[in-house]
């Protein structure tokens, strides 16, 4: 069965200007295709009308509005994840401020929890699309918050440490959150049913230009 994820994932592994020179290759083929078809069709019936520019107007309106709307998508999604970056790196610091309102020896295990959980963190933004090096880092991240969650669960039955344990749980609960939120926004993109069909309107579209061209 055709997937359609798989077909854009498969695409996101190739590097962008290999993509960029076999899509300029295929578009200046096409056009040349289309001016070829014209320039034979006129030789054989001079007097046949080849006149297309309604269609090909139509046609390049609509990829104009698919392409926008895929860069609005694209720009959106790019935007939503700097500013969930910056809301977790926010959370992360408010966290590891208010480790300081615990005794020493409490401040110092939170500490070294979090500054593994943050080592997780990074490593999971610099893994790239690895797609098994980010589930990795994911399950990394995930097991080492579960340590942090535990202790301030802890450390909240303790009388002395409720209050500073339970402004620590509100935290770690949006750390959670953000950690959903940030994988969500990974896994969202335009869509691959917009992506082919805008190829296939380009390349439609580069035939109707080399086709509407008269020959000299």
């Amino acid at each position: 069965m055709f997937n359609m994820n798989s077909l854009r994932e498969g695409l996101f592994e190739i590097p962008a200007l290999f993509i960029a020179l076999a899509f300029f290759i295929l578009i200046a083929m096409l056009h040349w295709v289309g001016h070829f078809m014209r320039r034979r069709i006129t030789i054989q019936d001079p007097g046949r009308e080849l006149e297309m520019g309604t269609v090909e107007a139509s046609l390049l309106g609509l990829m104009a509005l698919l392409l926008a709307f895929s860069f609005s998508m694209a720009a959106t999604r790019f935007e939503s994840r700097r500013q969930t970056i910056i809301d977790e790196a926010n959370l992360l610091n408010t966290a590891i401020l208010r480790c300081d309102l615990y005794p020493d020896s409490v401040k110092q295990s939170f500490l070294s929890d979090f500054r593994t959980y943050l080592e997780y963190r990074i490593n999971y933004f610099q893994v790239g699309d690895d797609d098994v090096r980010i589930k990795a880092a994911l399950h990394n991240a995930e097991d080492q918050f579960k340590i942090i969650w535990n202790r301030a669960v802890l450390q909240s039955s303790d009388v002395e440490n409720r209050l500073r344990s339970e402004q620590m749980l509100q935290l770690l609960i949006g750390l959670r959150n953000i950690m959903t939120t940030r994988e969500a926004g990974r896994m969202a993109g335009v869509p691959a049913l917009i992506i082919l069909v805008l190829l296939a309107l380009v390349f439609v579209g580069s035939f109707l230009t080399g086709f509407g061209v008269k020959p000299g």
